[in-house]
Parts: C-alpha cells; sequence; structure tokens
C-alpha cells in the first residue's frame, strides 16, 4: 500500500472509531508505520475533528515521537505510539480509545477479563491497566509497553484502551473485541457472575485464531 492509500485507510479508521462509538469529540487518535520508510509513522493531528479531516492532514512522526512532516501538531500521545513500535516489531498499526465500559475498568483499577473466546483469540488473553501517568509523558508510553506484553490491547489507567495490529483493521478490531468483552463482564457479572477461560484455554484459542480461522 502507498503512503497516499494508507492516508485514506487511516482515515477510514478514524473515523470508523468515532461512528462505532469508540470516540467522541477529538479524543483518541490512530497511527500506522510507513512502509520503506524507517521508522516513519503516519498518525492524526491534535485536537482535530475527524469528520473534517482528509489524507493531507495526518502528519508523519519519527522514532522519539517527533514531528517529521505535516501541517499540524501531532497526537499529544505521539511519544506513547513511538514506544509501542519500537518495543513490538510486529505492530504495524495502533488505535487509542476512549470506549465508555473498557474506560470504566481503566477507571476501576481491573482488567477486562478472557470470558469470550473473543478476546482469547484477538487480544489473547485478559486486557492489563497500564497505572496512571498523565497524558502524553513518557511515563505512560513505559507503562502501556511494560503492561500490554504480547497482547493486543492494554488499558490506561483513568484513560482509556489502546488496541494494536499488524494493520489498521486488527488494531481497529482489538478495541472492538476489548470494549464489546467490558460490556458482557459487566452484564453478567448483573446476571451472576462469570467463569474466566484458563490460560491453556487461552493459548489453544489464540494458536487456532492465527493458524486455522479465516481463508
Amino acid at each position: 500500500m502507498n503512503e497516499d492509500s494508507l492516508r485514506r485507510e487511516t482515515l477510514r479508521t478514524a473515523r470508523a472509531m468515532m461512528e462505532q462509538g469508540l470516540v467522541r469529540g477529538t479524543w483518541g487518535n490512530v497511527s500506522c508505520r510507513i512502509p520503506g520508510e524507517e521508522g516513519l509513522i503516519l498518525i492524526t493531528p491534535s485536537g482535530m475533528e475527524y469528520s473534517v479531516l482528509g489524507p493531507d492532514d495526518l502528519v508523519v512522526i519519527d522514532r522519539q515521537g517527533q514531528l517529521a512532516a505535516g501541517k499540524w501538531k501531532p497526537s499529544t500521545e505521539s511519544p506513547l505510539h513511538a514506544a509501542l513500535y519500537e518495543a513490538r516489531s510486529d505492530v504495524g498499526a495502533i488505535v487509542h480509545t476512549h470506549s465508555v465500559y473498557a474506560t470504566s475498568f481503566a477507571v476501576a483499577g481491573r482488567p477486562i477479563p478472557a470470558i469470550t473466546e473473543e478476546i482469547a483469540q484477538v487480544i489473547g488473553g485478559p486486557v492489563e491497566v497500564a497505572p496512571y501517568a498523565a497524558c502524553g509523558t513518557q511515563e505512560l508510553a513505559e507503562a502501556a509497553v511494560n503492561y500490554l506484553g504480547r497482547r493486543g490491547a492494554v488499558m490506561l489507567a483513568k484513560h482509556g484502551l489502546v488496541g494494536v495490529g499488524k494493520d489498521l483493521s486488527e488494531a481497529l478490531l482489538a478495541c472492538v473485541i476489548a470494549e464489546k468483552t467490558a460490556e458482557i463482564a459487566v452484564m453478567a457479572r448483573i446476571l451472576g457472575g462469570y467463569n474466566e477461560l484458563t490460560p491453556k484455554e487461552v493459548l489453544s484459542l489464540r494458536d487456532t485464531y492465527l493458524n486455522k480461522y479465516g481463508q
């Protein structure tokens, strides 16, 4: 995919994030690696409405999270994105949301439990909560890296959710599944509780999803 196509796909992902209720207003952010450009990352600009953004409004940051190209300031969470890409060579895209149920778990400081096949398959286990640090700081970036581990999503205490994936659709899916599972967990507790999948079951489901599911 060339950079023009990547810009359009990033913008579609940002709008999908909004349309699916994962963010409101100008919060949240989306990024992806630029193929063939070592260390360069395409990311949404800071504090701009997704509905009015055009492909040329997206900006480029370097591996330190600093602006490399573009006419607007990059997302305030650029250090977070840069740190996650540096830590995970398998990650090609990142979506950061402030969805209601996942953020409720982040505020409560409780992991989203591995109670559905979907969360095991897509995320690879429970979604952990990184300790609180102010937005846009290196402390937040380091905490997110540590608590993400090798999974597909991590929560930021008192803040929101970060989903990662090999591409934009996979990163967005991680956010969708985390939010759905958080809502199911709340509803299941109202109905009497839930039993989590065992680590062995999670590993089996993840392996099946990665190696046997789909075409």
